[in-house]
């Protein structure tokens, strides 16, 4: 199950200090999900389907939020030593994911036992989006989340988010339940993938890991980085969650009858 509200903050909180930086720099791995292609990373093969907000491109209401990221962005690539130790996710595509769906192997393993798999699913993410919308109750008070910190993950580097306060959590959570425990999703081989949600916006993939890579001086950097991010932790507005299709990580994309949640 998803953490509580206080023990969500307090897991947070110890990723992004520094001896958590010191500590995930020495497992970082190369990411399958780009690959060297002619000389440069290109995005490899990597298609499902996610609920998401809607990528920075097309979120009108988050865009102060989404520039600052983008120049945060461009500050951790000089940081990174070799040119190839990060990859760039197109800041047109920063969202955050509130339930992963299926991806990859089991992505193509579902399509080709059910060829119509994307129509039952989209018919019962619509469903569920409903039911939760009629559960909602009026005047409910936005969910306001807040920039954290950088997070090291073991194939990416991404800012961690925090809730403003419990209700803004909750609502994610109970959305969240109400995905990954749906029988009817179930039967479609969607797992349940809600254990520790971290919400976060990867801003890049792991490339090359050189084997005479300072990963002391690494973590080091990235802590310094993190404290001047510090001193300006922009607010990011949940008000709307898509089902999204994607063919690699560089692109999330639906069509107008997709099913939409509005908070």
């Amino acid at each position: 199950m998803d953490d509580n509200y206080q023990a969500y903050l307090n897991r947070v909180a110890r990723m992004t200090l520094p001896e958590a930086y010191r500590s995930q720099i020495q497992h970082i791995q190369e990411s399958a999900k780009f690959h060297l292609h002619s000389g440069s990373r290109q995005a490899a093969p990597f298609p499902g389907y996610s609920l998401i907000t809607p990528p920075a491109a097309e979120d009108a209401n988050n865009s102060s939020f989404y520039t600052k990221l983008q120049s945060y962005q461009q500050e951790l690539l000089q940081v990174a030593v070799n040119t190839d130790l990060i990859v760039p996710i197109p800041s047109a595509s920063f969202h955050v994911t509130l339930a992963d769906l299926i991806w990859d192997s089991a992505y193509i393993h579902a399509c080709e036992k059910n060829p119509e798999f994307g129509e039952q699913l989209r018919s019962c993410c619509a469903e569920i989006f409903q039911q939760y919308q009629q559960s909602m109750t009026n005047g409910t008070d936005p969910i306001q989340w807040q920039m954290l910190g950088l997070i090291v993950m073991p194939r990416a580097i991404g800012i961690c988010l925090v809730p403003q306060n419990p209700d803004s959590y909750q609502q994610i959570i109970q959305f969240r339940r109400q995905i990954y425990q749906n029988p009817k999703l179930m039967a479609l081989g969607i797992e349940q993938h809600y254990h520790h949600f971290t919400a976060h916006v990867t801003l890049g993939y792991f490339g090359e890991i050189s084997p005479n890579l300072d990963r002391e001086n690494l973590g080091t950097m990235l802590s310094e980085l993190n404290q001047q991010w510090l001193l300006n932790s922009p607010e990011f507005l949940i008000q709307s969650v898509e089902l999204r299709k994607f063919d690699d990580m560089t692109q999330y994309y639906r069509q107008p009858e997709w099913p939409i949640l509005n908070f």
